[in-house]
């Protein structure tokens, strides 16, 4: 029997899935540790109901390990201590949303004292008398969620949890998970919005074309802040900021420069440019943010992953489909 690791939950090694010819997640190493709420991002269609599907034994893989909580996915042990809504919920639309936990309780064999526990963390109290098929679409996924937290688990799994929300649901779900964190539940939750995940998540996992491109906490991702710069003439002030800071630390936009410089530098930096005959119209502070990493990251993935098909696609069984829907 395999050790349990308390520090990492789920770590995955060389993770791969192919249909035919096609590779949907391409040797995924993936790893969250215990106490965080980890961002699995990339946009429709790059692996990540798929990878999450094979997290929980789901889906079988064409290659690569997965341990979840210490062992291999398929047997109830490690299930035991996960909850996991993927592709959002499903529940009888006739009953009510107390009775739908209790069916989902007495199978997973859990004390039906934790209905109503999980009905007031997700905030559903008022309503858990009303059937299902009267709920919105917030309420529905949050009784997906409370359905996932019946066992008490030790990892929760959450795909695309706010997808079709209003911003007001979206906004109730954010809290919802950002507490669960705060709580010490460990979260991995999928999105392919950059705000969401820039919000809530400790670490983040970006994936595209089925590749892992990076794995790390937000702010590392976001590197460091630095200043943006409007002046003319434009061509004199990136010089000057070259001979200053280094060509590696001076980027220039259409209306300006982007400067890799300590923001309190700001001062000594206006000094040397007007110094040098530039007329500064505007600096301040700039820092990147999850959008512009994103996208850096995964264009050129794509990219790669277009040169390395050739052009060449093939239809999907309906069965596989099903999988490759993110």
């Amino acid at each position: 029997m395999d050790v349990l690791d308390e520090d990492e939950l789920v770590r995955t090694v060389g993770l791969t899935k192919r249909y035919g010819g096609r590779t949907v997640v391409d040797a995924v190493e993936l790893s969250v540790r215990a106490g965080e709420v980890y961002g699995f991002l990339g946009p429709n269609g790059a692996g990540k109901t798929t990878t999450l599907r094979m997290l929980l034994g789901l889906v079988r893989p064409t290659a690569g390990t997965v341990r979840l909580l210490g062992r291999t996915p398929g047997s109830r042990d490690p299930l035991a201590g996960v909850g996991a809504m993927i592709e959002g919920p499903a529940f009888y639309p006739y009953l009510s949303g107390r009775e739908n936990l209790k069916v989902l309780a007495r199978y997973a064999h859990v004390p039906l004292a934790r209905v109503d526990a999980v009905l007031e963390t997700v905030d559903l109290t008022d309503r858990a008398g009303d059937r299902y098929a009267g709920y919105s679409l917030g309420m529905k996924q949050r009784l997906g969620v409370a359905g996932a937290l019946l066992k008490q688990p030790r990892l929760l799994i959450l795909d695309e949890p706010t997808n079709g929300l209003d911003p007001a649901g979206m906004a109730d779900m954010r809290a919802l998970i950002r507490q669960l964190g705060d709580d010490g539940c460990t979260v991995l939750l999928s999105s392919h919005l950059l705000g969401e995940v820039q919000q809530l998540c400790d670490r983040v996992g970006v994936i595209a074309d089925g590749r892992l491109v990076a794995e790390d906490t937000v702010t590392q991702l976001l590197g460091t802040p630095g200043l943006r710069v409007r002046a003319e003439p434009l061509e004199l002030a990136a010089d000057r900021a070259r001979s200053l800071l280094g060509a590696d630390r001076v980027r220039v936009t259409d209306d300006g420069l982007d400067l890799t410089v300590d923001p309190e530098r700001a001062a000594w930096l206006n000094a040397e440019l007007v110094g040098a005959g530039v007329a500064v119209s505007e600096l301040r502070r700039h820092e990147r943010d999850l959008e512009q990493v994103f996208f850096e990251l995964t264009r050129g993935e794509q990219a790669k992953g277009e040169q390395a098909k050739g052009g060449h696609k093939r239809e999907l069984s309906r069965g596989e489909l099903a999988d490759v829907n993110r």
